[in-house]
């Protein structure tokens, strides 16, 4: 995954009431009266939160009848969480997209700009290490 479809996936899981569709989904598929009724919020508002999680790929639809129906995409879901982990362990001077970040990281420890820094023995990856 590339950071902008992280930056997607954490868009759409960072709003209370896309956590709720998605903890709804995670037990039953739905439609949107459903989740109208569920929520107490209105069909436009949940059709704008589930139009977010299917960008993000976080939900599917499926149509019977007249009806849609939606399903929480749980693989996608998990690709997103453990993909998320996985880059984070991966070093940040490996990272093309952080490399201006890394290098001010490498200039601030050599040569201490904040008055925090020296107070700190060791650093967070020695202490969790």
């Amino acid at each position: 995954m590339t950071l902008k479809d992280w930056e997607k996936a954490f868009k759409a899981l960072g709003q209370h009431v896309r956590l709720r569709i998605l903890a709804l989904l995670a037990e039953e598929e739905l439609c949107v009266c459903e989740l109208e009724e569920i929520l107490g919020i209105t069909q436009p508002a949940i059709s704008q939160h589930l139009r977010v999680l299917k960008e993000a790929n976080l939900v599917w639809e499926e149509k019977v009848s007249q009806w849609v129906f939606y399903h929480l995409n749980k693989e996608k879901l998990a690709e997103v969480l453990q993909g998320w982990l996985a880059y984070l362990d991966v070093p940040l001077a490996e990272k093309e997209e952080f490399a201006a970040d890394y290098e001010k990281l490498q200039q601030l420890l050599k040569n201490p700009k904040v008055a925090c820094r020296p107070l700190r023995k060791m650093g967070s990856k020695e202490r969790d290490g």
